[in-house]
């Protein structure tokens, strides 16, 4: 185990935001380990999307649990990490727009939330939230960009809702940092002086003591 100081800090945001971009770019400026979002092949998947209400719940415990297996490995990695979407927005984003759309019942969703609750209490936060924050037409253009065709046919209702989920779940997070970024007057990607900007913010919220 390395006696170095570690840091741990994710990155957040909607479908499109370019939380796979950032992580790359930040994990080569700060040499950290990048933990892009595990594949993981659902075993409920098909069933979900034949029946939504009765799969939701099986669908959610499932992508949980791979979750936290994933947050786990990077608290263990001895080294500084950044990764790529969080445990928290399976949970406060993608499950509660299920119970918010009526996909899955109250009680699953209980039983959902307290599950995640018990469970994540035990995993060490992020030091920082990067939280991507882009509209609608942004993401849109994101998603035709790259070029995925599962992606193509996202409603931008769909997005918006989102959007929406990701906004109460930032404003009201105090289990660590949140750094958020406007992504519709941002293009880190293409612009250098963009991610030296972003850069100097993240150094600025990461504790003194780390990194």
């Amino acid at each position: 185990m390395s006696s170095q100081p570690k840091c741990f800090i994710a990155i957040a945001g909607n479908i499109g935001a370019g939380k796979s971009t950032l992580t790359r770019l930040i994990s080569d400026r700060f040499g950290w380990q990048p933990f892009f979002e595990a594949a993981a092949e659902n075993p409920y998947l098909a069933d979900f999307y034949a029946d939504m209400q009765r799969w939701s719940f099986h669908s959610q415990v499932f992508y949980l649990g791979k979750r936290l297996e994933h947050h786990r490995q990077l608290v263990d990695h001895p080294f500084s990490v950044v990764q790529d979407r969080t445990v928290y927005e399976d949970a406060e984003i993608f499950a509660r727009n299920l119970y918010v759309q009526g996909h899955m019942n109250e009680r699953d969703y209980d039983a959902y939330r307290r599950l995640y609750r018990a469970v994540s209490s035990f995993l060490p936060p992020p030091d920082l939230i990067v939280y991507l924050r882009a509209s609608v037409d942004s993401l849109q253009r994101h998603i035709t960009r790259r070029g995925h065709d599962y992606e193509q046919k996202i409603a931008p209702e769909y997005l918006a809702q989102l959007n929406q989920l990701y906004d109460d779940w930032t404003g009201s997070w105090t289990t660590c940092p949140v750094l958020p970024i406007d992504m519709d007057a941002m293009d880190f990607q293409h612009n250098p002086s963009d991610l030296d900007a972003i850069v100097a913010r993240i150094r600025e919220m990461l504790p003194q003591t780390a990194c």
